[in-house]
């Protein structure tokens, strides 16, 4: 494991966007000291080291901290050369970065709203999570590889990586159905080698807590939703 010079991450232990950071440390073999946040209880500290959306994941490297999820895992990548997540070719590095944020904000974004939802919009948001899931399997077909990033896991592999452990949860609680590995093979196969990876597998959340959780925390959100449609 290699030297940090300081190394600290603030977390919660189901958000898919720590375990990205996780990932990537692990992955470049970078000791880090870990602190569990509540966030419905956050310290003081997350405000003051994230004073502008008092979120988490925070990263502070020699006391420095670093917000959000995707822009951690590039600053981890420029800092920790080994390893490397993103491909040193410009062209592949930009389609890298597109197809992160398609996976945030098409693929994981689009799932959680079907959670959240109900009747009519439901419906749409399942669509809109089938679509992005049918040019993610096109993509991965058209790679050919085994992630991602080709051989070994990258940026890409990373960000849509919450998918391999929390989707199965999300359908359960949203009682909805998205990948059926017989119209998307491709992201079967990806999700079996992704998870394969002892470094991946490692210290995930516990099924039941998280059904448990996002049982929780579904009804809360569609609690609200269906206020603002009253007021």
């Amino acid at each position: 494991m290699e030297e940090t010079g300081g190394v600290k991450l603030l977390g919660f232990w189901v958000s898919p966007f720590a375990q990205r950071v996780k990932w990537a440390l692990k992955l470049k073999g970078i000791q880090y000291e870990y602190t569990e946040e509540d966030i419905y209880n956050k310290s003081p500290l997350v405000s003051k080291l994230n004073p502008v959306y008092g979120k988490v994941p925070v990263l502070v490297h020699n006391g420095k901290p670093i917000s959000e999820s995707i822009i951690i895992l590039e600053y981890i990548d420029e800092v920790w050369k080994q390893a490397p997540l993103l491909p040193q070719d410009p062209y592949e590095r930009a389609q890298a970065r597109f197809w992160a944020k398609f996976a945030e904000e098409k693929v994981r974004q689009s799932v959680w709203e079907a959670v959240c939802s109900s009747g009519e919009e439901k419906q749409k948001a399942v669509k809109s999570a089938v679509e992005a899931f049918e040019e993610f399997e096109k993509e991965l077909k058209r790679r050919g590889t085994k992630f991602f990033g080709g051989e070994t896991i990258g940026f890409v592999d990373i960000v849509a990586g919450c998918i391999s452990y929390q989707l199965a949860v999300h359908e359960e609680v949203g009682s909805i159905k998205i990948l059926d590995s017989s119209k998307f093979p491709a992201i079967s196969e990806w999700i079996k080698n992704f998870l394969n990876h002892p470094l991946i597998n490692e210290g995930l959340p516990q099924k039941d807590q998280m059904f448990a959780y996002f049982s929780k925390r579904s009804k809360e959100i569609a609690s609200r939703k269906m206020s603002h449609k009253t007021a």
